[in-house]
């Protein structure tokens, strides 16, 4: 009895917590297409602009991979009115930070300022969206910057190049194929024509979401948003019709080797749906049940009571068309690759085979309201799963109701999930081994 009014309890509060926390905005959209999100907190004197763009990794055409990670830095060089060089000088002068980002499907800036600079950072993100410097210089000197930075954390990084061989594993016609960083060669071959181009077709107003967050008025916002960004013209719509990869029906074997690392790490790879499928929400559960703390399965049976590895992790790496599916372990001593391939099975064997308990199926519904409520504690936080809601899922609500997802996932579905996916005919087993032992 004691036991039931503590979980209820427990279940009360983190609705109770939910609920208190939910966040207003408002959106629309410009003529030009721009979507637009405001949401107003004025517990703190401080405002994030940002704009994510509906281009990533795997926008691109073969021989020319790579370009929205390149033009993530690219369109920091510097605009009409923006000198080249002084972005970074600009935002810290008035106590601002920023930073982008690039993944296969998006490509996400923001700046963060005390809330009186908002005009400077509408005006600043509408100069990268209308007047660009894009010229063989800048091209020049950012193409530099990317292959430093692939030496760095790809190429000389240990375990760097495993997402690379993942994507190649599991897709044989679909961008997903290539690294998001793409390869040096296509950089080097690219005209300045072609990065032209490129900026034209997806970094247009009609391909992008800009959501304004902080210490803001609404009417004053909406006014300035409308100033700089209503005149930005309108690009053509960006159509995608990537193909589509035939089923994994029989188990592969692939290894890889890399000079950067002494432990090897073993995985099984599997191809699943994209992000917006609610399978995928599913699939997130059971990796948290597998593998997220001491007390999940795959980490308490092999690295705390076996002490064959020394890590394990299931990881749903989602992206919008399909996504990646990762279990893998790092082997303790002279533990074999194949055993732990088998243990890591086992586990999920009994997923496939039998319902989880109730006692961690409730541990399960704790844990994501408590993930819930933390994506949404801060300004920050919630900026991004504004954009992301809206550009990549095509519903910004989901800031408040994705929980809703998580609470209607039933061990039956969990059970039944891991029977459509996470069949061993399904899998590509990956070795991923060090550099010496490519002639063993």
């Amino acid at each position: 009895m004691q036991r039931n009014f503590y979980t209820t309890f427990v279940a009360f509060m983190a609705f109770a917590a939910i609920q208190a926390q939910e966040v207003m905005y408002q959106e629309y959209d410009l003529d030009n297409g721009l979507h637009v999100i405001l949401h107003q907190d004025n517990t703190a004197p401080v405002v994030t602009t940002a704009v994510m763009y509906h281009v990533g990794g795997k926008d691109r055409t073969e021989g020319r991979t790579g370009f929205a990670h390149f033009f993530e830095h690219l369109l920091f060089e510097g605009t009409e009115n923006i000198e080249t060089g002084t972005w970074r000088e600009i935002v810290s002068s008035r106590g601002g930070t920023f930073n982008a980002n690039t993944s296969q499907d998006r490509t996400y800036y923001y700046v963060i300022l005390p809330s009186n600079n908002l005009q400077l950072g509408l005006w600043m993100e509408s100069e990268r969206m209308l007047h660009p410097i894009i010229d063989q210089k800048g091209v020049d000197t950012q193409q530099e910057v990317v292959k430093e930075e692939k030496r760095l954390r790809v190429d000389n990084s240990p375990y760097g190049q495993l997402t690379t061989v993942l994507g190649k594993s599991l897709f044989k016609v679909h961008p997903y194929k290539d690294p998001n960083i793409g390869y040096m060669e296509d950089l080097d071959a690219a005209t300045l024509e072609d990065v032209i181009a490129y900026s034209k077709k997806y970094y247009v107003p009609n391909n992008a979401v800009l959501v304004v967050a902080g210490d803001i008025d609404i009417a004053e916002t909406r006014k300035m948003v409308s100033d700089y960004f209503a005149e930005i013209p309108r690009g053509e719509d960006v159509v995608r019709d990537y193909p589509k990869e035939t089923p994994i029906t029989v188990e592969e074997l692939v290894n890889a080797y890399d000079i950067n690392i002494q432990i090897p790490l073993v995985g099984t790879a599997y191809r699943i749906p994209g992000f917006r499928d609610r399978d995928a929400y599913v699939l997130n559960m059971l990796s948290a049940y597998l593998s997220d703390g001491k007390s999940s399965k795959l980490y308490k049976k092999i690295v705390d009571e076996q002490k064959q590895g020394v890590q394990v992790g299931a990881i749903n790496l989602d992206q919008e068309d399909y996504g990646m599916y990762l279990v893998y372990a790092l082997p303790v001593g002279e533990t074999a690759l194949d055993v732990l391939v088998e243990e890591m099975e086992e586990e999920i064997s009994k997923v496939r085979s039998e319902l989880i308990s109730e006692k961690d199926y409730q541990k399960l519904q704790n844990k994501f309201e408590n993930n819930f409520v933390n994506s949404n504690s801060g300004i920050e936080g919630i900026t991004n799963s504004l954009a992301r809601n809206y550009l990549l899922y095509g519903d910004t609500e989901l800031i408040n109701k994705e929980i809703d997802i998580y609470r209607s996932i039933t061990r039956e579905e969990i059970q039944a999930v891991a029977n459509k996916y996470l069949n061993t005919n399904q899998r590509v087993i990956i070795n991923y081994l060090p550099k010496e032992n490519i002639d063993n």
